[in-house]
């Protein structure tokens, strides 16, 4: 028999629900599936392998979709008729239910559930924001040169601001740029300032800025050994569900870029459960599940388990989907023809087990029972088995809320990301340049003025008779794109029309925060 201190115990399955149906923590960065529809165990699953990750001195990460997952941090109670439920069931599957709290980090974009947490502009990628933005082709075309541009010349992206003064810069000088990058329409841009308006307003504006959040955080493990739980507040992030899919697949995106290969460890490093998982999915281009793929397919030798949680099999794509060792399927309702197919195909990635038909068991199998099947030495899939969950150890149910500020009051990042940071970045830069431009072109004006009070004054004699002067004109050089658009700059701000334009940008974009 497997020893305890190398597998998660997740419940009883075959006959009598008596066989041990353990995931070994050796395969637990091989993946794994928790799926089924509402209502049948799905949370309750993914609560019990944090626990038995976290025992093992493995940290978790996981969203809290519906707000009930908090109960990780408090311990069960050994009274009411729930305990007698699960006294009952853990004498069936040969288990000794010990009521424990596990340690958790709590998380919250909006910072009102938990520490804040925020990424970059430009640890975000053009990729990942024009996903999130829900940009065209030729939209994403133009964030890329943006994106080029503030590597160039300097202007770093940290927060949205810094990404709309950027956007108002290409802009205003779309001629220069498109000589340069390739076409960049007016249109475009302000398409893509529309859209993170709108960002702004489902509070999106929160997610980027510093102090960013340092992956290792999320890495850690209490003075007892056990793995910090880091539980991410999402049922308000679930209302603007291609923030939730998109900052999740930038957290994982970083964790692969991160992470030293350790090719195959005894545990994980990190176990990632990314839950409502068909939002990552849903209307993804091409180039984007293709970088799903490659992050699972190689993060598993860095020592990081990706733990995909959703209603049906069918949401992630078979080419991930194949990657996912340890399954845990729940029932599947079979209502309609496509329902049935689901069902069938489901069905179908299982190793078979001659004492029952699969594709009946997870139709018909109850709330709290699944089909599982683990990867059992050298990796090989386990045979599908009828399996009774166990219940969990930490409270079913969410805390209270004070019962999670003394979490967040006793957590061991308190303070850390609580004040923003605001260093000199893009915002700053294209300001001032713009505040130069603006005093140039008044210096300009003004000696146009000069000159032109002194012609009006004397001619001057050329030997022939009295001419007026013409005014000289500046030579031109070729210069860096930063001071050729700056110059453009400028030029444009001569007239009087320009300079209203720069009042324009210095008390909108460039205005006080």
């Amino acid at each position: 028999m497997t020893d305890q201190a190398e597998s998660i115990f997740l419940g009883g399955g075959g006959e009598g629900y008596g066989t041990p149906q353990r995931l070994l923590l050796k395969y637990g960065n091989r993946h794994g599936l928790i799926a089924g529809a509402t209502g049948t165990g799905k949370t309750v699953t993914l609560q019990i392998l944090a626990e038995g990750f976290s025992a093992a001195g493995v940290p978790v990460f996981l969203s809290d979709v519906k707000g009930d997952l908090s109960g990780i941090a408090a311990a069960g109670s050994a009274a009411g008729k729930l305990h007698e439920a699960f006294a009952k069931r853990a004498a069936t599957i040969g288990l000794d239910l010990q009521y424990r709290a596990f340690p958790v980090i709590f998380w919250d974009l909006f910072g009102e559930k938990g520490h804040p947490v925020r990424a970059t502009v430009e640890e975000m990628g053009p990729l990942l924001l024009s996903r999130l933005l829900e940009l065209s082709e030729a939209q994403e075309g133009v964030l890329n040169v943006a994106f080029r541009l503030s590597d160039e010349e300097g202007l770093a992206l940290l927060d949205l601001k810094d990404l709309q003064a950027l956007l108002t810069f290409v802009a205003q000088n779309a001629d220069e740029i498109s000589a340069r990058y390739g076409l960049v329409s007016k249109e475009s841009v302000g398409a893509i300032q529309r859209r993170l308006l709108v960002l702004e307003n489902e509070g999106g504006a929160g997610l980027f800025g510093e102090p960013a959040l340092e992956l290792a955080d999320l890495m850690t493990v209490d003075g007892e050994g056990l793995g910090r739980i880091s539980i991410l507040a999402a049922d308000r992030l679930m209302n603007s569900p291609r923030l939730y899919a998109t900052f999740l697949l930038w957290l994982l995106s970083e964790l692969f870029e991160m992470l030293p290969e350790v090719g195959d460890p005894e545990k994980p490093k990190l176990v990632f459960f990314f839950d409502e998982a068909h939002l990552l999915f849903d209307d993804a281009p091409k180039a984007l599940v293709a970088k799903v793929e490659q992050v699972a397919r190689l993060i598993r030798s860095k020592g990081l388990g990706v733990y995909f949680v959703t209603q049906n099999p069918a949401d992630v794509p078979d080419t991930i989907l194949g990657q996912l060792g340890n399954r845990v399927q729940h029932a599947l309702r079979a209502f309609t023809a496509k329902d049935q197919k689901d069902l069938a195909k489901a069905a179908e990635t299982y190793r078979p087990n001659p004492r029952f038909r699969i594709e009946e068991a997870i139709r018909d199998v109850g709330t709290g029972e699944a089909v599982t099947s683990l990867l059992e030495a050298k990796g090989v899939p386990g045979i599908a088995e009828r399996t009774l969950v166990r219940p969990p150890s930490s409270q079913l149910g969410p805390i209270d809320e004070a019962a999670r500020a003394a979490v967040v009051a006793g957590s061991p990042v308190r303070g850390k990301y609580d004040r923003v940071l605001d260093r000199e970045s893009a915002w700053e830069k294209l300001r001032a340049r713009a505040e130069a431009a603006a005093r140039e072109a008044e210096a300009a004006e003004e000696r146009a003025a000069e000159e032109k009070r002194e012609f009006e004054r004397a001619r001057r004699y050329d030997g022939e008779g009295y001419r007026e002067a013409k005014p000289k004109r500046g030579a031109s050089r070729s210069d860096s794109v930063g001071t050729a658009f700056a110059k453009s700059f400028a030029r444009q701000l001569g007239s009087r029309s320009g300079q209203a334009l720069v009042r324009g940008i210095l008390g909108s974009i460039f205005g006080k925060r």
